[in-house]
């Protein structure tokens, strides 16, 4: 085999081994990004779940504090908010504007929450209601939920981060499309990380 041939043929080799290599790094982005896409769906899930009870628990309230208006009012304005927001955000996890509007939307959503089941305080007659008892267990028991599948989201944003960030895969991962940095999902109020504390 001549000089020439051996050269080409190393470097046949280097391209194949490089080429390996990239196809490599570019799998496992991929993965990683699926893996916190899914992790969202998941949170999507639980949250459309708490906007969903929200107004059967208004409905429920309704009747006992029909002069606190305004505070279901706030509650129904918030839930469209987080509505609109999840929306958004469901059609690109990860996205900081997005992630950002709806950690805002849901954290105020909690605020809103918070005012109503403080306020519901006041009415034995709603506290002792089986209706409101079921709503509150599932709303605690989504709240708990939301809080899990958020940190699932969130473990998965900064393993794909990391693994974007880290070298070789920074110098590949504009060319394959991973130029973004994937945003956590955080919400303006902590109250939303514990589930809302209820007594009867």
């Amino acid at each position: 085999m001549s000089g020439a041939a051996l050269i080409l043929a190393i470097l046949v080799v280097l391209a194949v081994l490089l080429a390996m290599f990239g196809v490599g790094i570019f799998n496992r982005l991929v993965a990683l990004k699926n893996r916190y896409q899914n992790a969202f769906a998941q949170i999507e899930v639980q949250l459309k779940r708490r906007h969903d009870l929200i107004p059967n628990l208004v409905e429920t309230v309704k009747g006992y504090m029909s002069h606190e208006r305004e505070t279901l009012e706030a509650v129904i304005q918030a839930r469209n908010q987080a509505v609109g927001g999840l929306e958004q955000a469901a059609g690109k996890p990860g996205d900081p504007a997005a992630m950002k509007a709806l950690g805002g939307a849901e954290g105020a959503l909690t605020g809103a929450m918070g005012r109503l089941l403080a306020l519901s305080e006041s009415y034995p007659d709603l506290r002792a209601s089986e209706n409101m008892q079921q709503l509150t267990e599932e709303l605690t028991s989504t709240e708990n939920k939301v809080a899990f599948s958020r940190q699932a989201f969130n473990d998965a944003v900064t393993a794909y981060n990391t693994a974007k960030q880290s070298f070789p895969a920074v110098i590949f991962a504009g060319m394959f499309g991973h130029s973004q940095d994937a945003a956590l999902l955080e919400f303006d109020s902590q109250a939303i990380a514990a589930a809302p504390q209820v007594s009867f």
